[in-house]
């Protein structure tokens, strides 16, 4: 296949997202963007794995890196795109081919931005952290991501979306002992040992926290519950799953001892833990980036890799097309004229016009 950089916006993310890219097998669409992006002289291209990174270096004092997902969700028949009543339709258009598609227009034009720029473009984000391109590059060559600002292209409605929520997973644990139900006297039993557990959390009032000017709503929530052995058995195990999305104005760390304190008494084992990101609205880029794009910028609730250049003491944003409630609906569709109000706006924060 071949990608062309000097195609309409609109025609690049058809290109992009008519080539299948489920997380896992993105190699034939990198191929296809490195080749198109090695002849141009004004970028210096690192490929590490199935992700490109692609610089400028012409000295300017400051560096910002604007990057994309190339992957996406399984397809289900809803490729190749459609272009109808003004949207283009199909997998990958908002989350994030369309995204990527003014990325990698905005890397070709530019050759004399006012800023270095970092364009990125990495794989599997829809999958395990663990698989994550972006987070590879930080873990392998984080010489490569350094910068004073980033923006990240996740679908926004073309709004901008400051830093993110943490998210931590934690299982608090019951234990009981087992019994015939018919003599369940003789038993404890662990699922009603959840009672509690579960009070806690009706009781608990999420707070709002203002960070940078944004005002993060945080979130705690029971997510899953497990136990029972049998129909006539008293159970002796219970887990109650619990989600705490918390404000970027604290740490992972600082989140698992809430949920200490808040389940004093019971065991709680970590599941998984994520920090946020703070959004850096008080840096002089951010405040330029904000006006250039004519947005007033509001809170990220949910968890995007913002968080992986906040952990490299990079301030970032979200910023892309397409609504974000469409992101791996079967009816996925981004309107045209975000993809280029997106471009345009990126356009004029990277030259200052």
């Amino acid at each position: 296949m071949r990608v062309d950089l000097a195609a309409p916006v609109l025609e690049l993310t058809r290109q992009l997202c008519d080539v299948p890219s489920v997380s896992g097998t993105e190699g034939a669409l990198v191929d296809a963007i490195e080749q198109a992006l090695l002849p141009l002289s004004h970028l210096t291209l690192t490929r590490v794995g199935d992700a490109i990174v692609a610089r400028t270096q012409l000295g300017r004092a400051r560096r910002v890196v604007i990057a994309g997902h190339v992957d996406t969700v399984p397809i289900h028949d809803n490729l190749p795109t459609r272009v109808e009543d003004g949207e283009l339709w199909g997998r990958g258009t908002v989350d994030m081919k369309g995204g990527c598609a003014m990325l990698l227009r905005l890397a070709a034009a530019l050759t004399d931005p006012v800023h270095d720029v970092t364009w990125v473009l990495y794989d599997n984000e829809e999958v395990d952290s663990d698989r994550n391109g972006l987070g590879r590059i930080a873990r392998d060559r984080p010489e490569l991501l350094a910068a004073d600002f980033a923006v990240l292209c996740e679908p926004t409605d073309a709004e901008v979306e400051g830093g993110c929520n943490g998210t931590l997973r934690v299982d608090v644990v019951l234990e009981g002992r087992r019994a015939h139900s018919a003599r369940s006297w003789m038993g404890e039993n662990a699922i009603h040992a959840a009672a509690p557990v579960l009070q806690r959390l009706v009781d608990a009032v999420p707070e709002e926290v203002e960070v940078d000017g944004l005002v993060y709503r945080e979130g705690l929530n029971a997510v899953a519950i497990d136990g029972g052995v049998a129909g006539n058995v008293i159970p002796d195990r219970c887990v109650v799953q619990v989600n705490y999305r918390f404000a970027p104005s604290r740490t992972a760390s600082q989140a698992v001892d809430r949920m200490l304190e808040l389940f004093d008494g019971f065991e709680v084992q970590i599941a998984d833990a994520a920090d946020g990101a703070r959004p850096g609205l008080d840096q002089p880029l951010a405040q330029d980036f904000l006006r250039a794009v004519g947005a007033v910028a509001k809170p990220k609730y949910g968890w995007t890799d913002v968080a992986r250049f906040s952990t490299l003491g990079i301030p970032a944003v979200n910023y892309g097309p397409g609504d974000p409630s469409l992101a791996h609906a079967d009816d996925e569709r981004v309107p045209v004229e975000q993809l280029e109000r997106c471009e345009a706006g990126l356009r004029a924060w990277l030259t200052a016009s």
